[in-house]
C-alpha cells in the first residue's frame, strides 16, 4: 500500500471531522483555525483565506494576515425559497463581505466571514433550514441538476434524484451540528458512515444530471453524470457515466481534464439509480489514489483500471448489470434567459447576473431586486451552473407584479442588453480571496469581454454565442477547459489560450498559445475570427472550426 498522504492522516484521526474545531474556534489570538483544522474545515463546507491584496502590506506591519472564511452552501439543484433568500441576504449583509456569490455548481458562497462569525452565520442558517455539509471536503459536493424547469414535463421527476443523492451521499457524522449549531454530543464512539468509512473519499467528487437537449449542467464535468432517457415525455432511466474532471497543474503532465465516460443505462428504478450512483462512490473511494492527492479524482482512477474494469466493479457491488447506454442528444448549452412558460403553466424568468456576483452598484441593484422579489413571496428562485438566477414556479397571476418589480430595478433591460459573449461567459473567483489563483478571473474577465466585443463587431460575429470562461489558476472552477474559448492564468496578467472545445460541452479544448497578456489576447483573436470568418463552412461553430483549422 502506498504511503498516504498528510490529508489522509489528518482525516482517520479527526474522530468524524471534529478534529479540535472547538479548540481553534476559542483561540482568539489568531482569525486563523489550527493547521489540521484548515483540513477539516473543508467537510464543514468553509475554506480558510486572506485577503491578498492586503498581504505585502499587513507583512511589513508584522501583522498576522487578514484571515476570514469562505463559506458554501448545500443546495442539490440549486434550489431556495423565498423565505430563504430572505434569509441568506440577512446573513451576507450581516456576516460577510455582502456580495453573495452564485457558483457554477448552481450554489452560493459567501466570503470574508470572521471566525468569530462563522457559528452565527451557521445558525442563522440553520434556522432557515440550510446547511454548509460536504459543500467542500473529500466528500460527494453539491449535486448539480438541469435548472429551468421549462426544458421537460419531467424536469420536476428528474430534479427530486439531486436531494435523493445528495442525502444518500452526506457524511453521517453529527460534527456540523454539535460544533456550529450546539448539539449535544452522545457518547464518545464516532457514527458509522458506512459509505466514507473514516477515510471518506481520496479527493472531492462532484455528481451531476441533466436533462438533454440542453446541456446547461455542463454534464460531462462531473466525476459522476445522470443523463436523463426520456420517450414520448416520460422518463425511462438514466445513462450512467463517470470521470469527468477539468483540474490539472502547470508542468505536470501526468495531471489533465477529462469528461466523463458514458457506462450504460440504468432504468426508472429509484432503488436501482441511487444504487448505481452509491457503487460508483464505492470503486472510488477503494481505489483512488491516496498518496498523491494531484491523481486522485475519478477521472484518474477511471484511466488507471480502465473503462471496463470500472463498470464490473461497479456491477459486481450493485448486483445488476448496466444496459447498453441509450442514445441521446444534446443541442444548446445555454441558460434560458427571459421568460418560459412550462408544461403547468407557470412562469420561470432568467435573470443575467455576471460571473454570479449579487450585490447593489456597477449599475444596477441586484442585491435590492432579489430581495424585493423574496418579500413579495411568489416565487422560489433555482440557480443554474452558469452562474445564473431564475425566478421559478411563478403562477399566471403573479407574473406581472413580478416583472413589475424587474422592470422596476432594471434587471430586465440588463439582461437584455447584455451581449451573447458575455451571457455565455463564466470566470471563477480567483483574486483577491483564492489561495490558488494566479491571475486575475472575476474581477478581469468583464472588462477583457468589453475589449474583445469591438472585435467580434468588426467581424460581424457580436452575436455568436460562443462560450467563453476564464480561470486564475489551472484546476478549472470556471470550466475553462471544456470552453470554446478558455483562458488560464499563468502568472498576473498572463493567461494560457485554449481552442477547440465544441459548443455543446462534448470535446475538451486544447492549448493554443502560452502566457498572453492582453494585447497580445486580443491581437491573436482579431486574427482568429478573420480567418473563421472567411473559411468557416454554413453553421460552422468557431469551436468547431478551431478544432479542425488549428488542432487536428
Amino acid at each position: 500500500m502506498s504511503e498516504q498522504s498528510p490529508v489522509e492522516k489528518i482525516k482517520i484521526a479527526s474522530k468524524g471531522l471534529r478534529g479540535t474545531l472547538k479548540e481553534s474556534l476559542q483561540d482568539n489570538y489568531t482569525g486563523a483555525v489550527r493547521e489540521d483544522d484548515t483540513q477539516l474545515m473543508k467537510f464543514h463546507g468553509m475554506y480558510q483565506q486572506d485577503d491578498r491584496d492586503r498581504r505585502e502590506e499587513r507583512s511589513m506591519k508584522k501583522l498576522e494576515w487578514l484571515y476570514s472564511f469562505m463559506l458554501r452552501l448545500r443546495l442539490p439543484g440549486g434550489f431556495l425559497t423565498p423565505e430563504q433568500w430572505i434569509a441568506m441576504h440577512h446573513v451576507a449583509g450581516e456576516h460577510s463581505t455582502g456580495t453573495i456569490k452564485i457558483t457554477t455548481r448552481q450554489t452560493v458562497q459567501l466570503h470574508g466571514i470572521l471566525k468569530s462569525h462563522i457559528k452565527p452565520t451557521m445558525q442563522s442558517f440553520n434556522l432557515a433550514g440550510l446547511d454548509s455539509i460536504a459543500t467542500c471536503g473529500d466528500v460527494n459536493r453539491n449535486v448539480c441538476c438541469t435548472s429551468n424547469p421549462g426544458e421537460s414535463p419531467v424536469h420536476d421527476e428528474v430534479f427530486q434524484f439531486a436531494s435523493k443523492i445528495s442525502e444518500m451521499a452526506k457524511p453521517k457524522t453529527r460534527a456540523w451540528y454539535e460544533i456550529w449549531i450546539g448539539e449535544e454530543k452522545i457518547g464518545e464512539k464516532v457514527e458509522e458512515d458506512p459509505l466514507y468509512k473514516d477515510r471518506y473519499l481520496p479527493r472531492k467528487l462532484k455528481v451531476g444530471i441533466a436533462v438533454p437537449p440542453n446541456n446547461d449542467v455542463d454534464i460531462f464535468i462531473n466525476d459522476i453524470a445522470l443523463i436523463a432517457i426520456i420517450e414520448n415525455n416520460k422518463l425511462i432511466g438514466f445513462n450512467l457515466a463517470a470521470g469527468g474532471g477539468l483540474g490539472a497543474t502547470h508542468g505536470n503532465p501526468n495531471t489533465y481534464a477529462r469528461l466523463a465516460t458514458v457506462l450504460g443505462f440504468v432504468e426508472n428504478d429509484e432503488e436501482k439509480i441511487l444504487k448505481a450512483v452509491y457503487e460508483t462512490i464505492t470503486v472510488q473511494r477503494d481505489y483512488g489514489n491516496r498518496s498523491d492527492r494531484k491523481l486522485s479524482r475519478l477521472k484518474y482512477t477511471i484511466d488507471k483500471l480502465g473503462v471496463d474494469k470500472y463498470r464490473e466493479e461497479i456491477e459486481k457491488r450493485c448486483g445488476f448489470k448496466l444496459e447498453p447506454a441509450k442514445p441521446f442528444e444534446f443541442t444548446e448549452r445555454q441558460d434560458r434567459y427571459g421568460w418560459v412558460e412550462d408544461h403547468k403553466g407557470n412562469w420561470h424568468y432568467t435573470a443575467f447576473i455576471e460571473n454570479g456576483r449579487v450585490l447593489d452598484g456597477e449599475g444596477i441593484d441586484l442585491k435590492s431586486c432579489l430581495y424585493k422579489i423574496a418579500e413579495a413571496g411568489k416565487c422560489n428562485f433555482r440557480f443554474t451552473a452558469n452562474q445564473n438566477v431564475i425566478l421559478t414556479d411563478i403562477k399566471d397571476k403573479d407574473k406581472a407584479a413580478i416583472e413589475t418589480l424587474l422592470n422596476e430595478y432594471g434587471l430586465i433591460e440588463h439582461t437584455d442588453k447584455a451581449g451573447a459573449l458575455r451571457k455565455n461567459a463564466i470566470a471563477c473567483v480567483a483574486f483577491n480571496t483564492c489561495p490558488l489563483a494566479l491571475a486575475e478571473a472575476q474581477r478581469y474577465l468583464p472588462t477583457l469581454i468589453s475589449k474583445i466585443e469591438p472585435i467580434l463587431e468588426k467581424h460581424s460575429m457580436i452575436n455568436d454565442d460562443i462560450i467563453l470562461r476564464m480561470t486564475g489558476c489551472p484546476n478549472g472552477c470556471g470550466r475553462s477547459p471544456n470552453a470554446e474559448i478558455g483562458f488560464v492564468g499563468t502568472a498576473y496578467g498572463k493567461y494560457n489560450l485554449h481552442i477547440g472545445g465544441d459548443r455543446l460541452g462534448q470535446r475538451l479544448n486544447t492549448k493554443y498559445k502560452e502566457s498572453l497578456n492582453e494585447e497580445q489576447i486580443l491581437d491573436t483573436l482579431d486574427g482568429l475570427f478573420g480567418v473563421y470568418q472567411k473559411e468557416k463552412k454554413e453553421n460552422e461553430t468557431f469551436g468547431d472550426f478551431s478544432y479542425r483549422k488549428w488542432i487536428l
